[in-house]
């Protein structure tokens, strides 16, 4: 296949599509790994296996070296595993569920607190999404909150936040990105810092996606299939789909057989928060020579520091069970039931790397940005920018892969029609971007969310799609009204008064369930 044509959508098409109507992700993946390897070699099917086994292989060993990124990203996840279930089995978990329960008192609460979490957890979305959901889980279960409702808050605030602070892996990445593109235009007269500072009440998805989670918890906005979920938790007290099996980061197998008590939880998770922020700061300045904070995270070894932070958050997890003197069996037990529990999302991982890695190849993404019409009036590029970039991201499952292909292509575009606009349209991206990063089904923020708050996968893709496409409409008008009037203000307002608007609507027309 040597040029990008409307056939490149078929894999992730297929697979979406696949995932939404069979509800199996692990099959719905393979469909569209097979398809995409087959027109990539002209339906050959031998050399298709070959590639296949090529993109499965470099998941380890890449160029004859270790794939120390996806490799220790699977490593973290057993880590985490492991000391979730011997918090679990330590009576960690109880304890801080029934500290917990005595200092929030409603569903509306363990919710609120998650999301406050998650706002503050805004370094890594990686580490976001599966520390938020580890910690949140004892607190909102004994609230009869479902799982599903839980990954939803999670996912909303890990990429959205992330993407809007500056001190993250995202936001120094971004800003990489922006200065290599604004270097290449004489006139402009702001760093890439300064410029997504400038961003930052452009973004219009993340922060309505932000509002609206926070209006979904305090109005009681269960709509669709997020309504069963939460009603048959609440009647029922089931936090999952009892029709389904092999969740992704469950320890309810993990009896607490001890007295535990909070620290037993505390300790190991704030040992895995500071060390993992630590050797961040050390990886990055390590690889910088004038290191700022700026720099560090910029360069920072995301999954070598997520791998050393988890194993001191795991060693203390340890000595705090053996205080507890488990017998060999015991200890062996809850550690299995650890990584058995992360193979679930670890099996998805890998298909989701596997299929985004042939979807790289069929640039995919390549031809969804050649859509753009450069006789397009300027007024509307903003929001089709933002519809685009939702595309991609959607469509290849990564959020930065889409910022690689189309933050370039925005700012040239810029610069031809009219330079003015450069950073309407790079927030439009970066807008659209954490949209399709947060529907999509393949993306490892998605897949992450739903392992840290032990959601079926596809639960949880289906239960905030509607969410994510009504903030995506508020987004959308107000980055209209960006594009025909100029005013980052009046886009933001627009905004966020429809974001209010829809959830006032859904208010108004909607019963809430009862807290218990």
């Amino acid at each position: 296949m040597e040029e990008t044509t409307m056939l490149s959508l078929l894999p992730p098409a297929l697979a979406l599509l696949m995932i939404i109507a069979t509800r199996k992700v692990l099959p719905s993946l393979g469909v569209g790994i097979i398809v995409g390897a087959l027109i990539l070699n002209d339906w050959a099917f031998i050399p298709s296996v070959s590639l296949i086994w090529e993109a499965f292989s470099s998941i380890f060993v890449s160029e004859g070296a270790i794939n120390d990124w996806e490799l220790f990203i699977i490593l973290f996840l057993l880590i985490l595993g492991i000391m979730a279930s011997l918090i679990s089995f330590s009576g960690g978990s109880r304890a801080f569920g029934d500290w917990a329960l005595q200092r929030v008192k409603t569903r509306v609460g363990s919710q609120l607190i998650t999301l406050i979490f998650g706002i503050l957890v805004f370094i890594d979305d990686y580490f976001n999404s599966l520390t938020v959901g580890q910690v949140s889980r004892p607190l909102t279960d004994r609230h009869n909150v479902s799982r599903a409702k839980l990954a939803y808050i999670v996912d909303s605030a890990a990429a959205p936040i992330c993407v809007l602070a500056p001190l993250s892996s995202w936001g120094a990445y971004i800003i990489t990105i922006i200065d290599d593109i604004l270097s290449d235009y004489s006139g402009i007269a702001y760093s890439g810092l300064q410029a997504f500072i400038y961003m930052l009440p452009m973004n219009f998805y993340a922060l309505a996606a932000i509002l609206f989670v926070f209006l979904v918890i305090v109005w009681k906005l269960d709509i669709g299939s997020m309504r069963k979920h939460e009603e048959r938790a609440i009647v029922h007290q089931q936090l999952l789909d009892p029709t389904r099996k092999n969740v992704p980061g469950d320890h309810s197998q993990d009896l607490d057989t001890h007295h535990g008590s909070v620290s037993d939880l505390v300790i190991p998770i704030v040992a895995l928060i500071i060390s993992t922020i630590s050797f961040m700061i050390f990886t990055g300045a390590r690889a910088v020579d004038n290191a700022t904070l700026l720099t560090i995270f910029a360069e920072t070894d995301v999954a070598r520091s997520l791998v050393y932070g988890g194993l001191i958050g795991l060693g203390a997890s340890v000595l705090l069970t053996l205080s507890k003197r488990p017998s060999p069996f015991q200890m062996l037990r809850a550690t299995w039931n650890g990584i058995k529990s992360m193979l679930p999302a670890i099996y998805i991982l890998i298909l989701a790397w596997i299929i985004v890695t042939i979807i790289d190849q069929l640039r995919t993404g390549e031809y969804l940005a050649g859509l753009i019409d450069g006789s397009i009036p300027t007024v509307f590029l903003p929001a089709l920018l933002f519809i685009m970039a939702g595309l991609i991201a959607f469509s290849t499952g990564t959020s930065w892969g889409t910022f690689t292909i189309l933050l370039p292509i925005a700012g040239e575009i810029a610069s031809v029609l009219d330079l003015s606009m450069i950073l309407p349209f790079l927030a439009a991206v970066l807008a659209g971007s954490i949209l399709g990063d947060h529907c999509s089904p393949i993306s490892d923020t998605t897949i992450l969310s739903s392992t840290g708050a032990g959601s079926h996968h596809i639960d949880h893709v289906v239960t905030q799609l509607p969410y994510a496409i009504l903030t995506a409409i508020g987004a959308f008008i107000g980055f209209l009204v960006l594009g025909m009037t100029g005013s980052t203000l009046g886009g933001l307002l627009v905004t966020l008064l429809i974001i209010v608007g829809i959830a006032f609507s859904l208010k108004s027309v909607i019963t809430p369930l009862p807290e218990n």
